[in-house]
C-alpha cells in the first residue's frame, strides 16, 4: 500500500537548493491525482528531513535552477523510492503556498531573472494543513467528460479558502483539452478542520450547465478512510468499489 509523496524543491543559480516540504499525493485515478494535501499525515519530522534531504540531493547533484519537485513512493515501513523529477511548477503548487506561505509563481520569476532564493532550509516552516481538490468537467459517476456551457458559477471564499480558475458564468468548456476547470485549496490549523472547510467550500461553489466532480469529492470528504489518513495509491480504487461507481472506458 505505497503512497505517492513529493517534496518541493527551489534552487537558484548560486548553488543554493531547499525543499518547501511535502504533498501527499496518492488520491489518484489511472495515475491521474484528484486531490493533494500537506503535510503528509505519513510524514513525521524525522522522515521529513530525510526525504527532504535526499530531493534537495538530487537538485544538487544535476545544478537545478529554479523549481520543480522530487517525486518518491513511500512504503508503510517508511522506505523511500524515487520515480522521477517534474522540471515545472505542478498543479498542486498552492497547498505548498498555503502551508509555506512561499510565493512559488514569484519565486520561479525571480530566479529566472537571476536573482538568490534568499532563505535557506532553516526559514522553511510548515504551518497547518491544505487540501486541494481538483474540479473536473466530467460525470462524477462515469467519468465521462462533459463538455458545454456554464450556465452558473458561484466561487466559494471566506478565511483559508483559496480558488484558482479561468472559468466563469457563460464559458465554453470544449472536449479538446484537459478537463481541469478550478482548483479549491483550503487551509487550516489541522486536517480536521481543513477537512471541515473543505466541505463548506464544495457546497458553496455553484457550476451548473455541466456535470463536474464537485460531489465525487464531497463525498471524499465523509470518507471514514480518507479522515483517518488511512490512504495510498489504491484508494480511488477502493472508495470507487465502495459507492459501486464504474469508471468510463480510455
Amino acid at each position: 500500500e505505497p503512497r505517492h509523496v513529493e517534496f518541493q524543491v527551489f534552487g537558484d543559480q548560486f548553488g543554493h537548493v531547499v525543499h518547501l516540504g511535502e504533498r501527499e499525493c496518492s488520491l489518484q485515478r489511472r495515475h491521474q491525482k484528484m486531490l493533494e494535501e500537506s503535510p503528509s499525515v505519513a510524514v513525521d519530522a524525522d522522515l521529513r528531513a530525510r526525504m527532504g534531504a535526499a530531493a534537495v540531493e538530487v537538485a544538487r547533484a544535476v545544478d537545478y535552477v529554479g523549481a520543480g519537485t522530487i517525486e518518491f513512493l513511500l512504503d508503510e515501513d517508511g522506505s523511500f523510492y524515487f520515480m522521477e523529477m517534474n522540471t515545472r511548477i505542478q498543479v498542486e503548487h498552492p497547498v505548498t503556498e498555503m502551508v509555506t506561505l512561499a510565493d512559488i509563481v514569484r519565486n520561479q520569476i525571480r530566479i529566472a531573472e537571476g536573482e538568490p532564493l534568499g532563505y535557506s532550509q532553516d526559514d522553511m516552516l510548515i504551518v497547518g494543513h491544505a487540501i486541494e481538490c481538483r474540479i473536473n468537467a466530467e460525470n462524477p459517476e462515469t467519468f465521462a467528460p462533459s463538455p458545454g456551457t456554464i450556465s452558473a458559477f458561484n466561487l466559494p471564499g471566506g478565511p483559508g479558502v483559496r480558488v484558482d480558475t479561468f472559468v466563469y458564468s457563460g464559458y465554453q468548456v470544449t472536449p479538446f483539452y484537459d478537463s481541469l476547470i478550478a482548483k479549491v485549496i483550503v487551509h487550516a490549523r489541522t486536517r480536521e478542520l481543513a477537512i471541515a472547510r473543505m466541505k463548506r467550500a464544495l457546497e458553496a461553489m455553484v457550476i451548473e450547465g455541466i456535470k463536474t466532480t464537485v460531489p465525487l469529492h464531497q463525498k471524499i470528504m465523509d470518507d471514514p478512510r480518507f479522515r483517518a489518513g488511512d490512504i495510498g495509491t489504491d484508494f480511488m480504487e477502493y472508495f470507487l468499489a465502495k459507492n459501486g461507481k464504474k469508471a468510463a472506458a480510455p
